[in-house]
């Protein structure tokens, strides 16, 4: 079994099944399951779930509070921010144009993927590299995103597209003419056709 130090991680509750390569950094309460890696110089915030069969490659910065469900690569070039939810099995990207004969295996050769606070990914979505997710989107389960999502935006779809608004709690919006409140007692206003305002 891997070793763990618990003096390097204080507070962090690890099963003896995951690699931990060092030196990385990760919070105070964040829990990592069963059979997962956590590679050197990745950035692992407090309060995060890491289920099982999960890598975490080197650079990645993940927020505080973030879930990431069983069977999620979060690759070199990805950053989550805070609350971000990530479903079982869906896949993140970082190069572009791959090609196995022509190897693009550096940072320079990684596109930057943004996950914004409090976004949500279903179950088997896909992720292509140099996508910003925009702050509390919702992406429907199997959904391929080809493009960036604005802020609260629900996409689904292959490619994604827009279908409608998710409050910040995460239910979906009914708009009555451009405005909308949602049960939990956010107001918004759409302003644009990619673009929801809180009021």
């Amino acid at each position: 079994m891997p070793d763990f130090d618990p003096d390097l991680h204080p507070g962090v509750q690890i099963h003896p099944s995951v690699y931990i390569d060092e030196p990385c950094e990760i919070g105070a309460g964040t829990r990592i399951w069963h059979f997962s890696h956590i590679m050197a110089n990745s950035r692992i915030g407090e309060r995060c779930n890491l289920g099982q069969n999960v890598v975490v490659s080197p650079q990645v910065v993940i927020g505080s509070n973030v879930k990431i469900q069983n069977n999620v690569s979060v690759y070199e070039g990805v950053v989550l921010e805070d609350d971000v939810f990530c479903g079982p099995s869906m896949v993140f990207t970082n190069v572009v144009t791959p090609r196995s004969a022509f190897p693009r295996n550096t940072g320079d050769d990684y596109a930057a993927t943004l996950v914004r606070r409090g976004a949500s990914m279903g179950a088997n979505s896909t992720i292509l590299a140099g996508i910003t997710i925009g702050e509390c989107a919702l992406v429907g389960a199997g959904a391929v995103v080809t493009r960036d999502v604005p802020a609260q935006a629900i996409v689904v779809g292959t490619p994604a597209r827009r279908i409608g608004w998710a409050c910040a709690c995460g239910l979906t919006l009914e708009l009555a003419g451009a405005a909308a409140t949602c049960s939990c007692g956010r107001a918004y206003r759409e302003q644009a056709p990619d673009r929801l305002e809180a009021v």
